[in-house]
């Protein structure tokens, strides 16, 4: 078994011992040391150099997961590996991959479902715009930008449009009902055409765009069944789409239809439009967008049409491309979608409380300092100092006994602080102090590859 020197503060010690006697049993052995700070958060690589003598008998140490500072340096000059562990101690179980928490492996570089990613209203908007647009959407993790036509409004622009996405280096779709919008854009070197059925297959042979074969009726399968087959007789590279409904409207048929269509043509590229739902549900779409790609990975979908229009859905795209990576490492996996990041979670969290009011307690009968500490538990937010401990549902209830009230910067930096706990807790959030709420994949600042942010 490995021997690991766990490093902590004061004030963690003990619950670390219950924790790790509880854990370590039949996996590694373990000693607990605390380099003389109180708090493990303020913990340093420079610190620990200073202050531990190198460790003998010991495979690897672990630190504080919001220790600061360069540990490949401290690893080489205390002559062992040392690591970060998690930020709460409630999730060093999960760290240690206990099963009850179900940890797997978090690897989401891979995926194999292509986002085609719609700017709906592109005959309506600029060049400068268009490109705005194209570039947000593959920051998100677009692989295709889909130019969106609309009815009966011109796009003059069309091969421009076409032209100057692709020498930025984008994979161009158009998305149109107007025959001859299609016939242009494949002439023009677009990469992909939404959408043909069986009546305009022709439309194919204009150019070599790869076409999206729908439905010459809505909801007919036996119409798409005959565009696909026409297709396979040409030999040429097409996806075909059931067309995903709206909850209310077919949803509960169509997704039969996708079902139908992979069983009878197993090897037949499948794209499937996710905004029906994800538009047109009042709810949030990262919820909705966990259990679609879900049902993309079962189906083995292959592309999958993503908008974001409604301002409820702004995040459509990042969501889509987060929820592709997770399902498809669950899958390799042969696994639940749990355990493997919870970026999708945005609102709410698995373990929002990492400690009982009573261990929060024992934790603010050994603080000898004036400092505020903020924590939360299922029963409130908490704020404690050696003169007090204080706990309510509303900021308001406590702050008149912090003393504040002649110290403005302070004042200001606790009303944030526990501004941000009562959200945490209203919502069933993880709260740390003196750190923003986590608001994962849905967070403006997220974009595809900051997985920091994102995941």
């Amino acid at each position: 078994m490995q021997r690991i020197l766990f490093l902590t503060g004061r004030l963690a010690e003990p619950a670390l011992r219950a924790t790790l006697e509880r854990l370590a049993p039949g996996r590694f052995g373990w000693e607990v040391r605390q380099p003389g700070v109180q708090v493990a958060a303020l913990m340093t690589a420079d610190l620990i150099r200073r202050r531990l003598a190198s460790p003998q008998g010991f495979d690897w140490v672990m630190v504080p997961g919001r220790c600061r500072g360069d540990l490949d340096a401290l690893s080489a000059d205390l002559g062992l590996p040392v690591r970060r562990g998690p930020e709460e101690l409630a999730d060093l179980p999960e760290y240690f991959g206990d099963k009850t928490h179900g940890t797997r492996s978090r690897d989401l570089s891979r995926y194999s479902v292509k986002i085609f990613a719609e700017i709906v209203d592109a005959p309506r908007l600029g060049m400068a715009a268009i490109v705005r647009r194209a570039r947000a959407l593959a920051a998100d993790g677009a692989d295709v930008i889909d130019l969106g036509c609309l009815p009966e409004t011109p796009f003059p622009h069309l091969e421009e449009a076409v032209a100057e996405l692709k020498r930025l280096g984008h994979a161009v779709s158009v998305d149109s009902h107007d025959e001859a919008e299609l016939k242009r854009a494949t002439r023009c070197g677009a990469d992909y055409l939404l959408s043909l059925t069986e009546h305009t297959l022709d439309i194919a042979d204009e150019g070599a765009a790869v076409p999206v074969l729908i439905p010459a009726r809505r909801g007919s399968y036996a119409s798409l069944a005959r565009a696909v087959r026409a297709m396979q007789r040409r030999g040429r590279p097409f996806l075909a789409d059931p067309i995903l409904e709206p909850i209310h409207f077919g949803l509960a048929d169509s997704l039969y239809r996708y079902r139908r269509l992979r069983r009878q043509f197993p090897d037949v590229a499948i794209l499937m439009g996710v905004g029906n739902v994800t538009e047109l549900t009042d709810a949030d779409t990262s919820g909705i967008n966990a259990l679609l790609f879900g049902l993309a990975s079962e189906l083995g979908i292959d592309a999958v049409l993503a908008t974001s229009v409604s301002g409820h859905a702004c995040a459509a795209v990042r969501e889509a491309d987060l929820a592709r990576r997770l399902m498809h490492a669950a899958r390799e996996a042969g696994a639940l979608p749990r355990g493997f990041g919870g970026g999708l979670m945005t609102v709410h969290d698995k373990r929002p409380w990492p400690q009982t009011l009573e261990e929060i307690r024992a934790v603010a009968a050994r603080v000898r300092d004036p400092s505020f500490r903020i924590q939360t538990s299922a029963e409130g937010v908490h704020v404690f100092n050696r003169d007090g401990f204080w706990s309510a549902a509303d900021p308001y209830q406590v702050f008149p006994h912090l003393g504040l009230a002649h110290d403005g910067a302070h004042a200001f930096y606790m009303g944030v602080e526990m501004a941000r706990a009562e959200i945490a807790w209203r919502l069933g959030k993880r709260y740390v102090q003196d750190a923003p709420l986590e608001w994962r994949v849905a967070d403006l600042r997220c974009r595809a590859g900051k997985e920091e942010t994102c995941r």
